[in-house]
């Protein structure tokens, strides 16, 4: 039984929290106000919580994958990531895949092994590489990530590209796609590597109007209709990438909120995530080439 709260409120005073705009003590007197005490706050609190127990879509173990850590430099800074793939030789089209404001935890690589069994090099990126790597505790992982420079962890990601088209396992043809803060990532490294391809932003903070001419990738950008904090940089985005003549696709799904994509999240709506998945896919396949089977 899904018991995950569903009062908007809820919803969008965590949403607060989780992206920094308030701190953990004004987030659980707003939610005790909210709840009707402190007791019910901290009851309602591991509903919010990601649940990384309903991470596993693919096992980890999967037979049909091989996964491994890999890594590469970024202006003389070693990045690292989790990279799964179809076993077998056969060279496949790569996808970055950026994690949340989070880190690279098991919802994440539970993407990356999607993506792998559609056929994909994938490869998630752990941006808190510099840092020692993600931690197991996520509200120390979004501490960390709060302390990254945005301009210099968006040129290590994008570091990912060349590593990712030159691999032995790529076909050269390189995408991303990205959530949250991995989405705003997505649209960054879009205006900063000519060679990507194909870019798929979810839920992602959106790019300078001035830097939008510097984007070669085609875009598939995913958004929430009830996310007014990142949908109000949508008309602007929008208008540029017109200006530009840039190739892109803007969808946005009704009555969801942030996050919707994420399966160990509250806010987790199976009905858009399953429609944004395949568009994706089908995004990612029709720019990147098809994958060879098996």
């Amino acid at each position: 039984m899904d018991q995950r709260p569903t009062d908007q409120r809820i919803v969008e005073l965590y949403d607060s929290f989780t992206h920094g705009q308030i701190d953990r003590r004004t987030f659980l007197d707003r939610l005790a106000a909210i709840a009707g005490s402190t007791a019910a706050a901290l009851a309602l609190l591991p509903l919010l919580q990601n649940d990384y127990a309903r991470a596993e879509t693919v096992p980890a173990g999967d037979a049909r994958l091989t996964t491994e850590t890999a890594t590469y430099e970024a202006a003389g800074t070693r990045m690292s990531g989790y990279l799964a793939r179809l076993k077998g030789d056969a060279r496949r089209p790569a996808v970055i895949v950026i994690h949340e404001n989070r880190g690279l935890n098991p919802h994440i690589q539970d993407i990356a092994r999607r993506l792998a069994l559609d056929g994909f090099l994938a490869f998630a990126v752990d941006a808190l590489s510099p840092l020692g790597g993600t931690p197991k505790d996520e509200d120390k992982g979004r501490e960390m990530i709060a302390t990254l420079n945005a301009g210099e962890t968006a040129q290590r990601i994008a570091a990912a590209v060349p590593f990712l088209a030159t691999h032995a396992g790529s076909t050269g043809n390189v995408g991303a796609v990205g959530f949250c803060w991995g989405g705003g990532m997505v649209n960054r490294i879009a205006v900063l590597a000519p060679d990507l391809k194909a870019a798929v932003a979810y839920y992602g903070a959106q790019p300078p109007a001035a830097d939008v001419p510097k984007i070669h990738a085609a875009l598939l950008l995913h958004y929430a209709g009830l996310d007014s904090r990142i949908n109000a940089g949508i008309p602007a985005y929008e208008e540029a990438l017109r200006k530009a003549g840039k190739t892109f696709t803007i969808d946005v799904y009704p009555d969801v909120n942030h996050a919707f994509n994420n399966d160990t999240s509250s806010r987790y709506d199976k009905a858009a995530a399953d429609l944004a998945w395949s568009r994706t896919v089908a995004f990612l396949k029709e720019k990147l080439g098809a994958p060879p089977k098996g």
